[in-house]
C-alpha cells in the first residue's frame, strides 16, 4: 500500500514526455499518484515516447500544445498538483524565433494559471523555472537574491513566466513554487542536439565513437542529476512552506568543462574529445562561469542532492549504452 502526500492524487505534468518530465511521471507513479501528461511530442521540445515506457500502461498520454488555452482548461480540471515543465529550452532557438519562445514559456504560462484561477485554484503548481534568468553572475555561488539579468530571450521569458506563477501565488492564493534548474543531467535527457544541454551530445558522440567537442574548456557548471532534481521538485509541491518561494537548484561541487570531459572519458572507459574555440555566434548569449547556491532550498525543505557527478555520469552512460537508437 502506498502512503505518502501524492498517494491517490490526480497530477498533471505538462511536458511529461521529455526528459525531466517522464522521470518526474515514473517516480509519481511508483509512489501512488494518479498521473496525466501533456506533451506537444514536436521533435524540437524534446518529448520522446521512449521515455515513457516503464509506465506507458499507467499513466494517460495526451498529445496536446500547452499554447491552446482550450486544452489547458480541460487538463488541469480535477488535478490536485500540476507540474509545469513544459517549455522551449533551447537558447539559441529563442533567439532565432523570439516569439514562438514568447508564446511557450511566458503567454502559455499565463494562459495555465488563469485556468486554474478561474476553474481549480487550490491545485498546486510546481514550475521549472532556469538558472538562465541571472545572466552572467557578478559572483559565485549564485543566491536566489543575486541579480536577474538575462542575456537572451529565454531568458526574459523564463523570467515572466516565473514572476506570473509567484504572482498568481500573492494576489489569488493558489500554491505555486519555482525551481530555478541548473544543468540537469541523467537517463531521458535529450542527445540528439545541444537544445537542452551540451552534455547530451557529448553523450552521443562518446558511444558513436567520435570526438566530442568543447567550446572554451574553463567555464564552470554544475549539475544535478535528474533524480535529484525530481526529488526536490516533490518536496517542494507537498510543502506549504514552499508556496509562492523561489528555489535554486544545485549539485554537487562545480567542475570545469575540460575537467568534465576529462571525467565523462575516464567513466566510459575509451573516447576522446577537443577543445576548440566558444563559437563566436554563441558568444553574446553564454552566461561564462555559473555555480548555483541552494542553501535556500537545503534550509527549508531538507532537501539535498544525492548522486555524485561520477555516479550521475555512470548512470547516464549505461542507459544510453542500450537505447542509443531511439534517442539520436
Amino acid at each position: 500500500m502506498h502512503e505518502g502526500p501524492f498517494s491517490g492524487k490526480h497530477i498533471l505534468i505538462t511536458g511529461g514526455a521529455g526528459f525531466i518530465g517522464s522521470n518526474l511521471a515514473i517516480r509519481l507513479i511508483s509512489e501512488g499518484a494518479i498521473v496525466s501528461i501533456v506533451d506537444s511530442m514536436i521533435p524540437e521540445f524534446g518529448g520522446n515516447l521512449k521515455n515513457l515506457e516503464p509506465i506507458r500502461d499507467q499513466c494517460e498520454l495526451h498529445v496536446a500544445d500547452i499554447r491552446d488555452e482550450h486544452s489547458i482548461n480541460y487538463h488541469i480540471a480535477g488535478k490536485d498538483f500540476i507540474f509545469n515543465l513544459a517549455g522551449q529550452t533551447s537558447h539559441m532557438d529563442s533567439m532565432r524565433n523570439p516569439f514562438a519562445d514568447l508564446d511557450i514559456n511566458c503567454r502559455a504560462q499565463l494562459s495555465l494559471l488563469e485556468a486554474c484561477r478561474r476553474s481549480n485554484p487550490k491545485a498546486t503548481v510546481l514550475f521549472a523555472s532556469t538558472r538562465q534568468m541571472y545572466g552572467k553572475p557578478d559572483f559565485l555561488p549564485v543566491p536566489e537574491t543575486h541579480p536577474i539579468r538575462p542575456v537572451d530571450v529565454n531568458g526574459i521569458n523564463k523570467m515572466a513566466g516565473e514572476a506570473y506563477h509567484t504572482l498568481y501565488q500573492a494576489v489569488y492564493g493558489i500554491p505555486t513554487c519555482c525551481i530555478r534548474l541548473t544543468n540537469t543531467i541523467g537517463p531521458r535527457m535529450r542527445i540528439r542536439d545541444t537544445r537542452q544541454t551540451f552534455l547530451g551530445i557529448w553523450i552521443r558522440r562518446l558511444l558513436e565513437g567520435d570526438p566530442f567537442e568543447v567550446w572554451g574548456g574553463d567555464q564552470i557548471r554544475d549539475f544535478t542529476y535528474v533524480d535529484d532534481a525530481v526529488n526536490a521538485m516533490m518536496l517542494a509541491a507537498s510543502n506549504p512552506v514552499s508556496y509562492g518561494q523561489v528555489f535554486n537548484l544545485g549539485g554537487p561541487p562545480p567542475i570545469r568543462l575540460r575537467d568534465l570531459a576529462e571525467l565523462l572519458v575516464e567513466t566510459n572507459g575509451a573516447g576522446s574529445y577537443k577543445i576548440i574555440e566558444f563559437p563566436a555566434d554563441r558568444k553574446p548569449i553564454d552566461i561564462g562561469d555559473y555555480q548555483a547556491d541552494d542553501t535556500k532550498i537545503r534550509n527549508a525543505l531538507s532537501w539535498s542532492h544525492k548522486t555524485t557527478l561520477r555516479e550521475a555520469l555512470r548512470q547516464t552512460l549505461d542507459y544510453y549504452r542500450e537505447r542509443l537508437s531511439f534517442y539520436k
